[in-house]
């Protein structure tokens, strides 16, 4: 497991070098004690920003995210292609702190549409999240009695909705 771990890194820094960002990965896993619930025992990497330049370290978190988001669905795709499930593993790509950040926003946003679903009765649609911060709102949302989820429509236009459980 270990071996493809530092493949993945090593993978990472390629990619980055091959769309001039040419700077190192480190290798972590968030601590038990850790605010954050995203990917609890699977590994981060976590770019190294100090040796990017503004506009280099912008390019990555272009279009709130999404070519992190990218970067880290083509890594979870490539690096766990025709290795057997026990194998596999799910990488969570940082930097700058933006998937902490964001998962606090998606905490706050699970909770107010949870607080409006519940006083109003009436069914609430998110949309502009990637797959991976829809699957992270379904679970916050787990814990509220009476709230269900699920995804309507096809990507890229899929949407988040969240109604009363009846």
């Amino acid at each position: 497991m270990e071996q493809d771990v530092t493949r993945g890194q090593q993978w990472l820094e390629e990619v980055l070098a091959l769309m001039g960002l040419p700077t190192s990965v480190e290798l972590s896993y968030p601590s038990p004690d850790s605010e954050t619930t995203i990917a609890d025992s699977n590994p981060w990497l976590v770019i190294d920003g100090s040796q990017l330049n503004r506009e280099q370290a912008k390019a990555l978190l272009a279009d709130t995210g999404k070519t992190l988001d990218a970067i880290q669905y083509l890594a979870n795709t490539l690096l766990n292609i025709n290795l057997p499930a026990e194998s596999q593993c799910a990488y969570t790509i940082e930097f700058q702190g933006y998937r902490k950040q964001r998962e606090k926003e998606l905490r706050v946003l699970a909770e107010k549409t949870a607080w409006q679903v519940q006083e109003t009765g009436e069914e609430v649609e998110l949309d502009s999240l990637s797959s991976a911060e829809r699957r992270q709102i379904h679970q916050f949302l787990k814990q509220y009695d009476g709230i269900k989820s699920l995804s309507r429509g096809q990507d890229p236009e899929r949407r988040l909705v969240v109604q009363r459980q009846d």
